[in-house]
């Protein structure tokens, strides 16, 4: 081949081998996602999707095209690479894990992530119920009054690793990051008295890919939900 024929091969291959992932033009579910793809190096592009303004916040641009993607389950986000499609946050963060070899190698390793996994998606639920709750307000005394004991209990489980789920980075961290980050906006004082959860907030974001990502103009700082919510929809 030819130089110039070379190159285009080149570009072609790396484009077929780009993923797409898809979702609201917020960080949302998807932030651990693009943390992931970034610290792995994959090459990807977003479709992002915008909610329309208040009170209807249309969301057509989403359901107008939902079902025409050949996903299994229709819904945001969504990641395509090649003929695979896959819908749901974690699923997608499990199918780029495993291409990296980032789930774990003993057991006791897998356990751990399993079990910080799950208990991590229920505490970003009970956020984000309140976030979007009309009652914000009402609803965030009480919030920040039990957050401590929750903290508490993932600041227990890192103990003295560096990772959760031991001395090599996993997926769950990159969960873990977002979930952290997002309530040290939500409320600056909360990870005061818990020194290793604000260590493995430094130690994730010296990761040098991640710290050339959260440089550059594709890192989105917010908002971290969308339009409809009481909190983090700017």
């Amino acid at each position: 081949l030819s130089a110039g024929r070379s190159e285009s091969a080149v570009a072609i291959l790396t484009m077929a081998k780009t993923m797409t992932l898809g979702y609201w033009d917020i960080r949302g579910l998807a932030q651990p996602i693009r943390l992931l793809l970034e610290y792995t190096g994959t090459p990807y592009e977003e479709k992002m999707y915008s909610c329309g303004d208040a009170p209807t916040y249309d969301r057509s641009c989403w359901t107008d095209v939902k079902l025409t993607l050949g996903l299994d389950f229709p819904n945001l986000p969504y990641l395509i690479d090649g003929d695979t499609k896959i819908s749901q946050s974690n699923a997608i963060m499990r199918y780029i894990a495993r291409k990296n070899k980032l789930v774990g190698e003993t057991e006791a390793e897998k356990t751990r992530m399993d079990v910080v996994e799950n208990q991590a998606m229920d505490f970003r639920m009970s956020f984000a119920r309140m976030c979007y709750n009309p009652d914000f307000e009402k609803l965030k005394p009480s919030y920040l009054k039990d957050l401590p004991g929750i903290l508490k209990q993932f600041s227990e489980f890192l103990g003295k690793k560096s990772w959760f789920a031991g001395d090599k980075i996993t997926f769950v961290d990159f969960l873990l990051y977002e979930l952290l980050d997002g309530h040290v906006v939500f409320e600056p004082k909360c990870l005061e008295e818990f020194k290793n959860l604000k260590e493995f907030l430094t130690r994730f974001e010296a990761l040098e890919k991640i710290a050339a990502y959260m440089q550059s103009d594709r890192f989105m700082k917010g908002p971290f939900n969308n339009r409809m919510a009481k909190w983090g929809n700017m």
